[in-house]
């Protein structure tokens, strides 16, 4: 299984650029996804990380994810779809195309409290993406059903390609999955998946992996709070006293990464940081309310003013 570590490093989440009629601009997502990697980031998730997978076609996830792949971008992609045969057709394309990777999402709208029914949704997709696509599963109170330890080593099990988490779950979330799954197993991956709990997951939990939504936008800053983070795990007291400083600095900014308009959110923070190709949204009428974006751009040069003296940036 050779791209098994692809979930050990830090992986932007992407959102679909698109014109002013909400038509996808894949040549402005794969320019986005070379700008990451240059900054350091060591691949991406498309589609289905960011709350764009229910507003596209099948068809343009999949010219998206192939768009990638063909630029030479190790790819991540989310199995998030109205049912388990759209699931499965994305993982089939994904395998068939050379992504590198799955964030297999629960079963939505359709018998989600079921685990049952959610073993079976999971074992179609492992079943589909083969023993050569390592998974991990996206697990988020806000799919309404939450993987434990139990149902993820029957997988396992069958599925060894199945190798652990995005957690999204929060504090307590994470330190579940480390104490009953993923601890003591090196053959298994926790990864933080949510902005907020990027020291708790590296420090507390012993995450070894990020899909970051904030870093999208804000590259250097994320590799440089898990750059801290993986120190601070070592026991590095001036590394520990950093990442809280700069966790806390990001608050805020790391903070719309757990709500309903996160996408709104980061595509203003990616035109404040520069792209302009994240101006629109693909529904003209989702957008900030003025006091959600002075409050977005208020922050955003908080934040800027603070790095600028702040010395951990350096460290």
């Amino acid at each position: 299984m050779s791209n098994q570590n692809i979930f050990s490093g830090t992986i932007p989440a992407l959102m679909t650029p698109c014109n002013a009629d909400g038509v996808p601009d894949f040549d402005a997502l794969v320019a986005t996804a070379k700008s990451l990697i240059e900054a350091g980031m060591d691949s991406v998730v498309y589609c289905g990380s960011m709350g764009d997978w229910p507003l596209l076609t099948d068809e343009e996830r999949m010219t998206g994810v192939k768009a990638l792949v063909d630029a030479g971008i190790k790819t991540i992609v989310g199995t998030g779809a109205q049912n388990t045969r759209i699931a499965v057709e994305h993982t089939k394309h994904a395998r068939e195309i050379g992504a590198h990777g799955l964030m297999v999402i629960p079963r939505v709208l359709s018998r989600t409290l079921s685990p049952a029914a959610q073993k079976e949704h999971f074992a179609a997709i492992l079943e589909a993406g083969g023993p050569d696509l390592p998974a991990v599963i996206y697990n988020s109170p806000h799919y309404g059903f939450e993987t434990k330890a139990e149902l993820f080593f029957k997988l396992n099990e069958k599925y060894p390609q199945l190798i652990g988490f995005k957690e999204f779950g929060g504090t307590a979330a994470l330190t579940y999955a480390a104490e009953h799954i993923t601890t003591g197993d090196n053959g298994l991956t926790l990864m933080v998946g949510v902005d907020t709990q990027a020291y708790h997951g590296f420090v507390n939990c012993g995450a070894v992996g990020a899909i970051t939504g904030v870093g999208t936008a804000m590259p250097k800053e994320i590799l440089k709070m898990v750059q801290l983070c993986k120190s601070a795990a070592t026991g590095n007291a001036q590394s520990r006293r950093y990442a809280l400083e700069l966790g806390e600095a990001m608050n805020v900014l790391c903070t719309f990464d757990e709500g309903t308009d996160l996408v709104l959110y980061y595509k203003r923070l990616m035109v404040l940081e520069g792209n302009s190709s994240y101006e629109h949204q693909i529904y003209a009428t989702d957008k900030l309310s003025q006091s959600q974006q002075s409050h977005l751009d208020s922050q955003h040069t908080l934040f800027r003013n603070w790095w600028s003296s702040w010395e951990g940036k350096n460290a």
